[in-house]
């Protein structure tokens, strides 16, 4: 660390010897953990981005990632300089916003992560918002429970929407959203269609189960776990499409969220909901962020928008499919 005359330390080293550019290509490089992809983001040449990064690392004076063959592994020290150099390029974004604003226009950036499950209604509304603000730049990512969380520690997005909130829940923003139900399907011509079906009866089919850091997955393993029973696993999906064809093809059991099932499929459709003991399990979605986290002016204004019309993009309207259904080809 450089030191002032006086012996004092020189709090504005980075300031004189890291560029605005270099944080934003390692940011890049630590996104994608790869020169080449962040080279191509960038529209900058491969070499001009391994240097920028090196400069940066020489600045910092501590080793930001580790090169194993051709795969890039960040150092502790380095996710959390990719953290703050996220902060510092949202600020910046931030000020651009607000600059565009006073002079009448509406540009960004919004960075959305879901769970697999929110898929079925976020498309919808952000659709409707960029109406709104149609030059922004938008990114929506739809993963897993486990891997959004990753995103959510990393900082990668604006706004994230899950089902259960996980324990450390204090150093999350938490605004409660839209009614999550889990139910149980079947084939149409499964035994247990139309019957009251216990727990323990379910536990004897064979199940299709979502992957492992589902939260789904671990909505119906804790339900079972409860009742000390156990889950006859037969296929493992990552996918609820690949799970309600594997239904279809009479493969098994599953659960999934009653939103996933579009209205055809749950009037007149090749799959059934079953009435088993413990079901619908009412979970919730919520809209999270990290604490202390400066959202900008359109992550702000998509958060209010999803709670004063989150419900338009949500419901499903059984009657409108029923009177399409009785139609005539």
């Amino acid at each position: 660390m450089s030191r002032l005359p006086d012996g004092n330390t020189n709090s504005h080293f980075l300031l004189r010897h890291a560029s605005l550019r270099q944080i934003q290509i390692f940011e890049a490089v630590s996104r994608h953990l790869s020169f080449t992809r962040a080279a191509q983001e960038l529209f900058l040449t491969q070499p001009t981005v391994s240097a920028q990064v090196k400069s940066f690392a020489e600045a910092i004076d501590m080793p930001l990632y580790e090169q194993v063959g051709r795969s890039i592994y960040l150092t502790e020290v380095g996710e959390k300089v990719a953290s703050s150099c996220r902060e510092i390029i949202d600020r910046l974004s931030n000020l651009e916003i607000m600059l565009d604003d006073y002079k009448g226009l509406k540009r960004g950036r919004l960075r959305v992560a879901v769970v697999t499950t929110a898929k079925y209604f976020t498309p919808k509304a952000l659709g409707e918002f960029c109406k709104k603000h149609t030059d922004i730049e938008l990114s929506l990512k739809v993963t897993n429970r486990e891997n959004l969380f990753k995103r959510i520690e990393q900082n990668l997005d604006d706004l994230y929407i899950i089902g259960q909130v996980p324990t450390n829940s204090q150093d999350l923003e938490v605004v409660p959203y839209l009614p999550n139900e889990l139910v149980i399907i079947a084939h149409p011509e499964h035994e247990l269609v139309g019957q009251k079906v216990s727990l323990k009866r379910l536990a004897q089919e064979p199940f299709i189960m979502r992957e492992e850091g589902s939260g789904i997955r671990s909505a119906v393993e804790s339900l079972f776990a409860a009742q000390g029973l156990k889950i006859n696993e037969r296929l493992m999906m990552e996918t609820n499409e690949a799970i309600k064809h594997c239904v279809i093809g009479d493969l098994g059991v599953a659960c999934v969220s009653r939103h996933a099932l579009n209205p055809v499929e749950r009037l007149n459709g090749p799959i059934v909901e079953l009435d088993v003991e413990g079901f619908p399990i009412r979970k919730h979605w919520n809209i999270v962020y990290p604490k202390g986290k400066e959202l900008s002016v359109l992550a702000s204004e998509f958060l209010q928008f999803l709670q004063d019309r989150g419900d338009e993009y949500h419901q499903i309207d059984d009657s409108t499919v029923a009177s399409d259904l009785a139609k005539p080809n």
